[in-house]
């Protein structure tokens, strides 16, 4: 039996769990009868008007609590760790791990790897279906942990039990079939490896995972991102500007068999592919509602009709001077470069676009989210009446203002002698730029 996981953290005044006498380090071990291991059953079980609840108290007393409320009544708790106690580490030896490719002078957090099921479902992270049992099939199923993001990139039992270096990894069809039948929806990835998963075994995993719709909603197609700390790894190479090309070709296709059979897109090609092929950004319309922006997937379309939109709207002039310097890397300078050429049109606003090269993780690696606090400090051209310097939002946490590796914006901006302004939308590069808020 799994180690009980439910402590409580803290319980919320005048709240049902404070007048019942329940304390920080109480532990739920189980409500109505049933195991209460971790948050998603708590959320399960506890919406029940009429609950019973076996706590257990610090110094090892049992309490068996009766309680009426009505159904969608909070009892007060927040959990230690979320509720969900110790993460399923991830078990797999990837033969292209970005974890594995980094750096050592990096925070340690990220070179932690998660697997865990539970944290797909509650943030959107990516599994590989690799260390869970049958039983945590069964609980996906009966809990209705809906949707899940699964890392497929290949449906070869062979070969993804070769990419992934683990005995376990060739069920993923039978554990994707068994979550398809119970309801709950898929988002897929395949990371493409050239001369290994993708020609034909693409086409195979294109194939198999269309025909899981509408259980699998959607499947992002991303490059495998090599860094230049792979010397002792796999042996990998990037694709090649005209292979990428082949690739958003066959993405294309899949997508127009996929709206004749099912009205929806559902393949999805990286931007990173369009942008290595020199391709055009496809119409919205082909992203099927942006399902997996987060995957890079349609960031630069939501990008380009945000910009679009607000164009017109753009002040003919500013009523103060101001000199900027904007920064991104090499991947994304041809989708910034008419946007700040059209900014220096704005009188009293120059705007100097700065493309930097990533010789933190390495040459290869081109995205902006990717791009660190040392290389812009190294690569930033400033002049001396430089008024602030304006970073992609992407290089910074979504919950800390901290680059990759380590310094803050604060630690940034004191560096430079001057603000550093982040900009993830077209929206918010036009206020940092002009000062105007455009709506």
């Amino acid at each position: 039996m799994r180690d009980h996981q439910l402590e409580i953290e803290s319980v919320s005044p005048g709240s049902i769990g404070e007048e019942l006498g329940i304390e920080p380090g109480d532990i739920i071990m189980r409500i109505n009868d049933n195991l209460a291991l971790d948050i998603i059953d708590y959320r399960f079980l506890a919406v029940d008007e009429e609950i019973n609840i076996l706590l257990r108290k610090p110094d090892g007393d049992h309490w068996l609590l009766e309680i009426e409320k009505d159904w969608d009544e909070d009892l007060g708790f927040s959990f230690k760790d979320g509720g969900l106690g110790r993460t399923k580490n991830c078990r797999n030896k990837c033969i292209f791990c970005f974890v594995d490719q980094m750096p050592l002078q990096m925070r340690k957090s990220l070179y932690v790897k998660d697997d865990d099921y539970r944290l797909s479902f509650f943030q959107g992270n990516f599994v590989t279906l690799t260390n869970i049992s049958d039983s945590d099939l069964e609980r996906i199923a009966h809990r209705r942990l809906s949707p899940l993001y699964v890392s497929v990139h290949t449906t070869s039992p062979e070969l993804r039990t070769k990419m992934m270096k683990n005995p376990g990894a060739g069920k993923i069809m039978d554990q994707l079939k068994f979550l398809a039948s119970a309801g709950i929806e898929i988002h897929t990835q395949a990371v493409l490896c050239p001369g290994i998963n993708d020609g034909k075994e693409l086409d195979r995993t294109l194939n198999d995972l269309t025909g899981l719709w509408p259980s699998v909603v959607s499947l992002a197609v991303v490059p495998v991102g090599l860094t230049g700390h792979r010397q002792t790894l796999f042996p990998l190479r990037g694709f090649t500007n005209s292979e990428a090309g082949e690739i958003v070709q066959k993405v294309q296709d899949w997508q127009d068999k996929c709206i004749d059979r099912c009205g929806y897109p559902l393949v999805f090609a990286s931007d990173e592919f369009y942008l290595l092929a020199s391709k055009p950004i496809p119409s919205a319309g082909r992203y099927g509602g942006f399902p997996q922006t987060e995957n890079g997937i349609g960031l630069i379309r939501l990008f380009m009709d945000d910009w679009k939109e607000i164009e017109p709207k753009l002040p003919a002039q500013i009523p103060n001077s101001r000199n900027l310097a904007i920064v991104t890397g090499k991947l994304a300078a041809s989708v910034l470069k008419p946007i700040v050429e059209r900014l220096n049109e704005i009188t009293n606003l120059t705007v100097e676009m700065n493309v930097v090269e990533n010789n933190f993780f390495g040459p290869s690696v081109t995205v902006a989210g990717l791009v660190t606090a040392s290389d812009i400090v190294k690569q930033t051209n400033l002049e001396s009446n430089t008024d602030a310097v304006i970073i992609p939002g992407a290089t910074i946490r979504s919950d800390k203002p901290v680059f990759l590796d380590g310094p803050s914006i604060d630690d940034l901006a004191f560096q430079f002698g001057i603000p550093v302004l982040p900009a993830d939308s077209a929206r918010e590069l036009a206020y940092v730029t002009t000062g105007i808020t455009i709506k």
